[in-house]
């Protein structure tokens, strides 16, 4: 394949180029925090951002992102993911937490496009992120939390 760029770190990536992200992120380079659900792009688990835009690493071919920058929750430092995920922790938001990382990281694209969404902006910006634990009200009033912060 050649090199990415994930977290701000260039990898040399030893895998074909239809290889799904996915699993060059927890398979070769260990950052498991990003999650396999479905591996059709329907859960968003696998949710990463690439140049700053939601993805689903299950079905991002490797070759597809080779000259982007893609972010894992592992890489989330910018001062907006950190308020994102400490208003995620201040509402006790995770119960299971398996989907989490894949929600945060659609948060943090939300607000850097609209620092203050409207609950159906929420709601548009975070469908396809579904929580088997039902906390999208919790969800979204961490996202409200964090914009208030922030602003």
């Amino acid at each position: 394949m050649g090199k990415l760029t994930i977290n701000q770190r260039e990898f040399d990536i030893r895998a074909d180029d239809d290889t799904p992200l996915l699993w060059v992120l927890r398979d070769e380079l260990g950052l498991t925090g990003t999650k396999y659900g479905c591996g059709k792009a329907l859960c968003g688990a696998c949710t990463v951002l690439i140049d700053g835009a939601p993805r689903r690493a299950c079905v991002t071919p490797i070759a597809a992102v080779a000259k982007q920058s893609i972010t894992t929750i592992e890489g989330a430092r910018s001062k907006l993911a950190q308020t994102v995920i400490k208003a995620w922790l201040d509402l006790d938001v995770a119960q299971c937490g398996y989907c989490q990382s894949g929600q945060i990281l659609a948060a943090v694209a939300l607000l850097e496009k609209n620092p203050h969404p409207s609950d159906a902006q929420i709601n548009e910006a975070m469908d396809g992120n579904l929580c088997r634990c039902a906390t999208y009200v919790r969800i979204r009033t961490a996202i409200h939390r964090a914009a208030e912060q922030l602003a």
